[in-house]
């Protein structure tokens, strides 16, 4: 069985690749060939073809050595650094921020107001010691996580590489405590960290494991809202892994789309890592590359500035129209890496040209690109935001963007994109830069919901305990999921948010197995939105099999992250079984490459511990 269903995948694998070959080959005569110029009859049509003509024309020059001398642009008139928002005493309390007393650059920074509570909307009643671990789930003592897959590693390829582990959740009674409150995630920057392990060659760290980002970095296809800014989605079924009697809940967030004509205008500056440690396997130059790709997809109202940081800072391009291809384009090819890496200088120069090319009613966002191994100035995640938090609560967002091995330092750079409302990706190749700044751009920029939340509500007369697989440095007090100062997650247009939990009902227990919430400031009125879904045991399918493609797919990621982070709870699991669930959900989902490859880097996993 298994050897036709392998021959049925790598069918399916050679016919995605022959479409996307086609799809491409058709878009190059679509741009370039004799009908072209009729079929432009928009005056952004022209632009566009004008622009990517350009870039072809700015690569060739810079792969055959030439040269050309960096644009004199007149920079915009300096405008005042923004006032924090205003805030009261009663704050205080709630404030997660380290204040900024040691620095003469900015304020001290000052909390978001706190918002009260809906009408009518029943506050959370936060339990008490939260959370009880159900002491009869845990092992009496610590467990050899499958000592069949003890891979052997490069330990060199790693001793300098930084990763925190934040643990892993527990099951919890869900009389003694039945809420479960979380931020939202979008983040990818740790599966993309693996799968360029796994192409090395290498296991990831076990500290490097973040479940949700695998999750995450898949689309599992949910369906779009109705009406609304999100639509929630659940599915429940036997858990294939949990042993008898325990179930497995799938909760999927989709945020609306937004088509690319209809994206606001965005104000990007880029902060780029210039340090002698770029030099290293071509970062810099990948990081180059993914820029002009982007440079491609700009349109004339959005602008461009670039800042690159080493020993100090130099500002490589004032801010700039995204019809200006060949002075962006210009201004990139000439960075090149030397020195140590003072991220502080380059993010304070970063958010002054962020704040002169400030959109009010636009997209606003830093995009700091660097191996992370910051060595000078100012170095820890927390101070350093708390030096430019004004600017934050103005409206700029930081996202963040890894790359290189050897040396990289993903706690700074995963920090600074939760803290700073932006998100944290990882470049492993060119197919992923395209897929960032080409395929995701309009999401991975504009915002939806910010502070978004989720809380899910188990029902204790049918639920006995509950775990949720990952989110543990996402983990929100129960009492704060309508306090909207706490910090929550951004969810931007298109993104979807995937969140599992195993789960253990009272024998033949029926009835509502929870209500999950969410909760979000609506980026169009500034204003709280709630929405709430009821899940019940009715919806449970009568065996795994029966359960759709999607929860198939989402259960083998989650199952190989908690395999490779060594976790307590998948002891006695196979990776051969994660395989083949794998295998089953891509045969289902024909036109998903992200699981086709998925299916492959598997593969790679299991032949390294024969």
């Amino acid at each position: 069985m298994r050897s036709i269903r392998k021959s049925k995948f790598e069918e399916q694998s050679r016919n995605l690749q022959i479409q996307k070959g086609t799809k491409e080959e058709q878009a190059t005569f679509d741009r370039c060939g004799p009908q072209c110029l009729i079929n432009l009859t928009k005056k952004e049509d022209v632009m566009r073809l004008k622009r990517s003509s350009i870039v072809l024309i700015a690569l060739i020059i810079s792969a055959c050595g030439g040269e050309a001398s960096l644009p004199t642009i007149n920079p915009q008139p300096q405008r005042p650094a923004p006032q924090p928002r205003p805030t009261s005493a009663a704050d205080d309390q709630s404030a997660q921020w380290p204040t900024a007393e040691a620095t003469s650059v900015a304020p001290a920074p000052q909390p978001m107001p706190t918002q009260a509570a809906d009408a009518g909307q029943p506050v959370p009643n936060p339990a008490a010691g939260k959370p009880l671990v159900d002491t009869w789930e845990l092992p009496t003592q610590p467990i050899d996580p499958n000592p069949n897959y003890a891979y052997e590693q490069d330990q060199e390829i790693f001793d300098s590489m930084y990763f925190k582990n934040y643990g892993t959740n527990p099951f919890v009674r869900t009389e003694t405590d039945p809420l479960s409150t979380f931020a939202m995630d979008i983040d990818s920057a740790s599966y993309s960290l693996m799968r360029s392990s796994i192409n090395q060659g290498l296991l990831p760290p076990a500290d490097s494991v973040r479940v949700e980002e695998y999750l995450n970095a898949f689309d599992y296809e949910y369906p779009q809202p109705e009406d609304g800014d999100f639509a929630i989605y659940s599915e429940v079924a036997p858990s294939p892994f949990g042993g008898p009697n325990y179930e497995l809940v799938q909760i999927g967030i989709q945020a609306r789309s937004i088509e690319v004509a209809d994206r606001k205008p965005a104000a990007l500056t880029f902060v780029i890592d210039t340090s002698g440690s770029m030099a290293q396997d071509n970062r810099l130059e990948m990081v180059k590359n993914a820029l002009i790709y982007l440079a491609g997809q700009l349109e004339p109202d959005d602008s461009l500035a670039i800042v690159a940081f080493n020993d100090g800072m130099r500002v490589v391009l004032n801010p700039t129209s995204g019809e200006n291809q060949m002075d962006i384009i210009t201004a990139i090819n000439s960075l090149e890496p030397a020195g140590s890496t003072n991220a502080e200088a380059g993010l304070y120069k970063g958010f002054e040209l962020a704040w002169q090319a400030f959109k009010p009613e636009g997209i606003n966002r830093i995009l700091l690109c660097s191996d992370g191994v910051a060595n000078s100035g100012m170095t820890e995640p927390s101070q350093l935001l708390a030096t430019f938090q004004q600017y934050l609560d103005a409206g700029v967002q930081l996202s963040t963007y890894g790359v290189g091995m050897g040396n990289y330092n993903d706690i700074l750079l995963e920090q600074l994109a939760d803290k700073g409302d932006g998100n944290y990706a990882y470049f492993d190749s060119a197919d992923e830069a395209q897929r960032l700044f080409g395929e995701q751009l309009t999401g991975s920029l504009q915002t939806i919901g910010r502070e978004a939340k989720i809380q899910v509500n188990f029902d204790p007369n049918v639920v006995k305990r509950y775990r949720l697989i990952g989110y543990e440095n996402r983990a929100v007090a129960d009492s704060d999921f309508r306090n909207d100062s706490v910090d929550g997650g951004e969810v931007g247009a298109g993104h979807s948010v995937t969140a599992l939990y195993e789960i253990k009902r009272h024998p033949d227990a029926q009835g509502p197995i929870a209500q999950v919430n969410i909760r979000y400031i609506s980026m169009d009125t500034n204003a709280p939105v709630e929405e709430s879904l009821n899940i019940s045991t009715a919806q449970i399918h009568s065996s795994f099999d029966r359960a759709s493609a999607r929860m198939h797919l989402a259960t083998s990621v989650a199952e190989y992250a908690e395999l490779l982070r060594h976790s307590r709870w998948n002891n006695g699991t196979d990776i051969l079984d994660v395989l083949d669930l794998a295998e089953e959900a891509a045969l289902d989902l024909p036109n998903n490459q992200s699981a086709v490859e998925f299916v492959t880097l598997l593969r790679r996993a299991e032949q390294m511990h024969q």
